[in-house]
């Protein structure tokens, strides 16, 4: 019995691997994982450790496809890895639990075009019954996780690190519901997701901190994160949302132990699924224990902090120019260029 997989039967907090990589995929889904994810960065990772597997693929597309452009192969290839990735998860997909999804992104150019957003999205969800869609949360991102949930898609909220990030999702996708129900739609089997990016929080925070000519405990700068999934947790346990809270980029055990017991998903990289297993670790549910009351207050002293942890704490227009958005854009973006650098190889053979 390993710590995962205890976790998921004595407890409602479950998982996701992090990758498309179907070897890594088969190791979560032995430890009870109920879903995947793919964005860029992960899959030219997978396309550059996997040569073996979709080499042929890639050479074979760009036969078949000779006057496509490099970016065209690009997301051919990015379909590709989602889709056999969603086959993979077939046989736990439930559409009315959301088990058994896999998430692909849209384009991180169109992060402020919410037409171009919301046209993606739509093109994804017809290319298997258990594709979940990412769409950022940006000013745009919002608008078009707002119009894709109506037209039923179930996305999930990515480039999100804040509580007012979160809850401008929950409401985006509470209002496409109400929507759908005044109409007489369904929508038993639409189930969103909102990633908090706990780890890049914390990133933020120590980015910040190292500009400042002051110094607040080490250990409360690993909290950052933490302590907002727990404050959206509590606020979509008030309002009820549809939206379930998905934690991600992994950083230290804390962000997994420390949310334990909530009604969560973690989104998790086989290597740290591998530590958490490996790890003598008991579990315990302790998503309803406040972080210590001295290092939310030191986290506090920090402006950047605020904007993350209060509900209020940011506008929609600042959603865009947040620091740990503006990284992770550039992160994404750079690691699509890296794909798309691969493509090209081939191309110009």
């Amino acid at each position: 019995m390993t710590v995962l997989k205890e976790t998921s039967l004595k407890t409602k907090t479950n998982f996701w691997n992090d990758s498309c990589d179907l070897k890594d995929l088969d190791y979560a889904l032995e430890n009870n994982c109920i879903g995947a994810t793919t964005n860029p960065i992960i899959v030219k990772k997978v396309l550059e450790n996997n040569m073996d597997i979709y080499e042929e693929i890639l050479m074979n597309e760009i036969k078949e496809n000779p006057t496509a452009t490099e970016d065209d192969i690009a997301w051919k290839m990015i379909e590709r890895m989602a889709l056999d990735g969603a086959k993979r998860l077939e046989s736990i997909f439930d559409p009315k639990t959301g088990n058994g999804r896999i998430s692909i992104q849209t384009n991180t150019k169109y992060c402020k075009n919410p037409d171009l957003l919301l046209e993606q999205a739509l093109y994804f969800n017809t290319l298997a019954p258990n594709v979940q869609v990412k769409i950022p949360a940006t000013k745009a991102g919002i608008e078009a996780i707002e119009e894709a949930t109506y037209a039923g898609v179930s996305i999930n909220a990515t480039v999100c690190f804040t509580v007012p990030q979160a809850v401008a999702v929950a409401e985006a996708v509470e209002r496409a519901l109400k929507r759908r129900q005044d109409e007489g739609k369904d929508n038993s089997e639409i189930t969103p997701v909102c990633t908090i990016m706990s780890g890049r929080t914390d990133d933020h925070m120590k980015k910040v901190m190292a500009t400042q000519d002051r110094l607040i405990d080490a250990e409360a700068l690993e909290w950052a994160g933490i302590a907002c999934c727990k404050n959206y947790y509590r606020i979509y346990k008030e309002k009820n949302y549809k939206t379930k809270l998905l934690t991600a980029a992994f950083r230290n055990i804390h962000h997994w132990t420390a949310l334990v017991g909530g009604d969560i998903l973690g989104t998790i990289p086989a290597a740290f699924q591998r530590k958490i297993n490996g790890s003598d670790i008991e579990v315990v549910e302790k998503m309803d224990e406040p972080v210590k009351a001295e290092w939310l207050d030191q986290l506090k002293t920090i402006p950047e902090f605020i904007q993350a942890y209060e509900p209020d704490g940011m506008t929609l227009d600042e959603f865009d120019t947040y620091g740990a958005t503006l990284d992770t854009l550039i992160q994404f973006s750079e690691g699509y260029d890296d794909l798309v650098k691969i493509v090209r190889k081939y191309i110009l053979r």
